[in-house]
């Protein structure tokens, strides 16, 4: 074999795409991971909020707080399978009077969503906070 001189070397164009590849795909992987992180997180954090609504929208019935609240308990609980990515023993219903407004009421959801498994992903993305708070309001009555 013979040595390449500089100049044939400078115009030698063999390896790189794979110098352009090894430069461009491990961003163009955390910008993919992102899209799959973020995308996961807010179908569920609208799949609480859903869950919220339809439980406070149940509660509209009830004639006292604690039959509002057994309304929404039981809605969210029987409704919680539909939606793909929530699992039934991971959220917690709290409903109560409005602290401002005693015509109004609040159902609130905490939906604990670490079973989504978007911890490890927290070296490399900036990952949100494990825990979905929703919240829908009523007012009492229904008008």
């Amino acid at each position: 074999m013979r040595a390449l001189s500089k100049r044939a070397l400078r115009k030698d164009a063999s390896g790189v795409a794979a110098l352009e590849f090894a430069i461009v795909a491990p961003i163009f992987i955390v910008i993919m991971l992102g899209i799959l992180v973020y995308g996961m997180y807010f179908t569920v954090a609208q799949s609480v909020q859903q869950l919220a609504a339809e439980a406070a929208r149940a509660a509209i019935g009830g004639l006292s707080d604690g039959e509002r609240q057994s309304l929404a308990v039981a809605r969210a609980a029987s409704q919680v399978g539909t939606y793909p990515l929530l699992m039934s023993d991971h959220f917690t219903v709290d409903t109560g009077a409005d602290s401002g407004d005693p015509d109004l009421f609040n159902v609130t959801i905490t939906y604990d969503a670490t079973h989504l498994g978007l911890g490890p992903f927290s070296a490399i993305l900036p990952v949100p906070a494990d825990q979905i708070v929703r919240t829908s309001i009523i007012r009492r009555g229904g008008l």
